[in-house]
């Protein structure tokens, strides 16, 4: 389906029972709302209505060509602009990497929109702030930031030889043809450029102002992950002023939803149905 919103068109995929309890899934970067494919099947068993946008700059129709369009603030209001648009007052949040961050300032900073929230691998973006100013190991793992916010020189590395980087990059996220479902789309004419403008217009600013979040939170953590570390991780439940609960998948990658995506479906509806 496809949903106007702030004067752009997402494409949304949509599935489960039609009067169920709405669930808003964001997805990270370099993936799309697809990544979400092997999750939802258990939560609409469970009756559960599931949405997963296309966000912005990866929706042909929502692709802005200012930087400064896909600062976080924008991204936050896109996210409401969707569930107005879909008449839901109150969704249960779940969000992946980059999704995780929208997420929790979602969550922070409009809490009567979020029943409960489930950030996957993204600690709040406060507590990510922090790790990017003080923890010399954060710092490393997010060494490639820097790639990324150089216009041009990221897309000719990520592209080249038939985007050999941006495959190697999702390695772990499944099979030949599921690189492909993520990495294919990105090589059409401007869709890497923006999703790497929400690196590029990232800034610690804008991560250190999100506030406390008062809705009842879990967050999925993994040990394997190359870009978010323990003391990230763990520095999370300083941000959160309602019931929290931390969930350790051992032995798995970043890519959670694609990779483990039986137990991140079990702690969101865990979190779902009150039981964290």
């Amino acid at each position: 389906m496809r949903i106007e919103a702030r004067g752009l068109t997402f494409d949304v995929r949509a599935g489960g029972p039609e009067g169920g309890a709405p669930v808003l899934l964001l997805h990270g970067f370099p993936q799309h709302g697809g990544e979400w494919d092997d999750v939802v099947p258990a939560l609409h068993a469970a009756g559960l209505r599931t949405y997963a946008p296309d966000q912005r700059g990866y929706s042909p129709g929502a692709r802005p060509g200012a930087v400064e369009a896909y600062r976080l603030p924008e991204l936050v209001a896109d996210a409401v602009a969707v569930l107005d648009a879909l008449g839901v007052d109150a969704a249960h949040l779940v969000g992946h990497d980059w999704g995780a961050v929208v997420a929790w300032a979602v969550a922070a900073g409009h809490p009567q929109r979020a029943r409960t929230l489930t950030a996957v691998s993204v600690p709040h973006p406060a507590a990510m702030a922090w790790a990017l100013a003080e923890d010399p190991g954060q710092k490393a793992r997010s060494a490639y930031m820097t790639l990324f916010r150089k216009p041009g020189t990221a897309e000719k590395a990520l592209l080249a030889l038939n985007a050999t980087g941006l495959r190697r990059m999702l390695h772990g996220v499944g099979g030949d043809a599921r690189v492909a479902s993520y990495a294919d789309p990105l090589r059409e004419p401007g869709a890497l450029t923006a999703a790497l403008n929400w690196y590029r217009a990232m800034s610690r600013r804008d991560l250190a102002a999100t506030g406390p979040v008062p809705v009842p939170t879990t967050f999925v953590w993994s040990d394997r992950d190359i870009a978010i570390g323990r003391r990230a991780a763990e520095a999370c439940a300083g941000h959160v002023s309602a019931d929290y609960r931390f969930v350790e998948l051992s032995r798995v990658s970043h890519w959670i939803p694609d990779e483990a995506p039986a137990p991140l479906a079990e702690a969101i509806l865990a979190r779902v149905h009150g039981q964290a």
